[in-house]
């Protein structure tokens, strides 16, 4: 069970790339430490699980002091070992150790903010590449034995700039820089609900569903790249894509949440569910992606392409259970978010890379047969965009509801029964709190 220490007078833990619980190989990065001089990344001297982390991001570190310990296969583990650092061991650590270790992830999925893989980079790549969702094993580096500088990476960055000739699409795009947004709302102690919305989509997705949720519920709303106010980033995969849900994730530092899911969001809630299981309450996947091959990319293309609201109406009309055309308003707001001509250029290259000839390039079949959480899939019958078959392929302990008569788009055509199971699974899985020496439910 070798620890892991530090080789300098002292220095300040910048990131920590791995969580508590999470496997790990010799070599990988594990976190940066920072000195007045320099900065320097620090990688695991041996393969197990990673715990006792005892300085956390910011903590100043002498020399000679253990800031985490690496369990081998089979070691058991419990209190930190004697010798350790003076930090007080944080709450995020005692709740890890009473959990199972995280298994590693299917995606390969990075373990914590800003892990790329195995490269070889410094600090200011590693976070220049995180900024920008790039992969670092997919850049040449200059310095030795091929480390990554930040000059490489500002190389690519300036690369992801597309023209109209590099994109297929009038107008193309240009990669941008920046979180991704995450719009917030209503309060309370309860764990929080985190949302997802699928391709083509934003915040609004939930406008329906919202204002129905269980009140004391904290709601994070995610944008994804390239949708509603979240930058666009170059996404080269489905892989990738997850990779930048989990990094604004992790920015968010939540202990627990209850995820909920629309279509492509529901695959990459699916993901998260899968790399940071201890930190899910429950799993609400409606119509989710990535169950099988079928998909309508039809559909998906000509939302994304649409540039005048008489070409977007019947495309929209296709994601519910009717045939008749939406009102001019839903028409009207739907095309006011879509009309910058970058905005849908970005979309239709991200439809072409996850939904190649019209199949779903990405399996997450294992994810959810790993999946650790209370979950439901809800799906409409009538969904003409992936088939609701698709649905069998969940393990006998995911509740799986089918709706009659809805489409694609559950939470804006029945919104209240939506709610009702939302609010169903909450207080099946919401946690037992003591309040002056008596348990009530929160």
């Amino acid at each position: 069970m070798p620890k892991v220490d530090m080789d300098m007078s002292s220095g300040k833990i910048a990131v920590w790339h791995v969580e508590e619980g999470a496997a790990v190989k010799a070599g990988d990065p594990l976190f940066d430490i920072e000195t007045d001089k320099a900065a320097m990344e620090v990688e695991s001297p041996a393969s197990g699980t990673l715990h006792h982390i005892l300085a956390e991001v910011g903590a100043e570190v002498a020399i000679g002091k253990p800031v985490a310990w690496v369990y081998t296969a089979g070691e058991a583990v419990g209190p930190a070992p004697a010798g350790g650092s003076d930090e007080a061991v944080s709450a995020a650590s005692v709740a890890a150790e009473a959990s199972p270790p995280a298994k590693p992830d299917a995606f390969e999925i990075s373990d914590g903010p800003g892990r790329q893989d195995k490269a070889r980079a410094t600090p200011k790549a590693r976070r220049l590449a995180r900024e920008h969702a790039l992969d670092l094993a997919g850049i040449d580096g200059s310095g030795p034995r091929g480390r990554v500088s930040a000059a490489d990476v500002e190389a690519r960055i300036q690369g992801g700039t597309l023209d109209p000739q590099q994109s297929g699409r009038p107008g193309g795009w240009q990669a941008e820089a920046g979180a991704l947004k995450v719009h917030r709302a209503g309060g309370g102690g309860s764990v929080p609900i985190f949302m997802i919305h699928g391709f083509a989509g934003d915040s609004s997705t939930w406008k329906d569903l919202e204002p129905r949720l269980p009140a004391g519920h904290p709601v994070l709303k995610l944008d994804l790249p390239g949708h509603g106010k979240s930058p666009r980033r170059k996404i080269d995969s489905f892989r990738q894509l997850a990779r930048a849900v989990v990094e604004a994730f992790d920015l968010e530092d939540l202990p627990a949440v209850h995820l909920v899911g629309h279509s492509l969001g529901a695959a990459l809630a699916l993901a998260l569910a899968d790399v940071r299981p201890r930190r899910i309450a429950s799993a609400t996947l409606i119509a989710p992606a990535g169950l099988g091959p079928e998909v309508e990319g039809g559909i998906l293309a000509g939302i994304a392409r649409a540039s005048r609201r008489e070409s977007l109406g019947p495309w929209l009309s296709q994601l519910t259970a009717g045939t008749e055309l939406p009102g001019d308003g839903f028409i009207a707001a739907a095309m006011a978010a879509r009309r910058d001509p970058a905005l849908r250029a970005y979309q239709c290259d991200l439809a072409e890379t996850l939904f190649p000839d019209s199949v779903q390039s990405f399996d997450l079949g294992p994810a959810l047969s790993r999946l650790q959480a209370p979950a439901k899939i809800i799906w409409g019958r009538a969904d003409k965009v992936f088939p609701w078959r698709q649905a069998l392929r969940a393990p006998g302990r995911v509740a799986l509801h089918l709706l009659q008569e809805t489409g694609h788009m559950p939470q804006n055509e029945a919104p209240e029964e939506i709610a009702a199971l939302l609010s169903a699974m909450l207080r099946g899985t919401e946690p037992r709190l003591e309040v002056e020496g008596t348990a009530s439910g929160s």
